[in-house]
């Protein structure tokens, strides 16, 4: 693992793969009291709706993502950082890619759960325009927490909000 420059980074997000489990696993480990195992991923991964994907710099994961795909919406499931890498944009960017995949027509908006005691990561989403909509009491398996749910919204730019000229219907009207 390449040292920490005290600068903000330039990554590479991309899929993730099978090679890119031992990282993941070593930046879960590392980040949560409660992580998720090898097993949990595989069995997340495996459905259809849900992608995986995964932040390099210098030829090495420093971050990750797991989401689930909805009619309506992205789910974040799981989203970390290295520790020795935090603080550099890292985790920005890989929300700035997951808010890229939304549109007013589509998916309009981003979901996650985050621990009560996980202040750090309440802080980050909230800086990135997600809001607490509601608590959601006892949601944890491993622990008598409780959970916020966030959530963040599509924001239509100007340019969206014309519609498009249609000569068809101006005529039949």
């Amino acid at each position: 693992m390449p040292t920490r420059p005290k600068q903000q980074l330039s990554v590479h997000i991309r899929w993730m793969i099978r090679r890119d489990m031992s990282d993941v696993l070593e930046i879960e480990n590392s980040s949560f009291e409660f992580p998720w195992f090898e097993e949990d991923f595989i069995r997340c991964l495996r459905q259809r709706n849900c992608i995986g994907m995964v932040a390099e710099y210098d030829e090495h994961v420093v971050g990750f993502m797991i989401y689930e795909l909805h009619k309506t919406r992205l789910h974040i499931l799981n989203f970390a950082v290295h520790p020795e890498f935090r603080r550099c944009h890292i985790g920005l960017q890989m929300v700035s890619k997951l808010c890229s995949k939304l549109s007013y027509q589509r998916r309009t908006q981003i979901s996650l759960e985050v621990r009560e005691t996980n202040l750090e990561a309440q802080l980050f989403f909230r800086g990135q325009g997600f809001r607490a909509i509601n608590v959601l009491r006892g949601y944890y398996e491993d622990s008598p927490e409780d959970a916020y749910l966030m959530e963040y919204r599509y924001k239509q730019d100007a340019a969206e909000m014309i519609l498009p000229f249609n000569r068809i219907t101006r005529m039949a009207g």
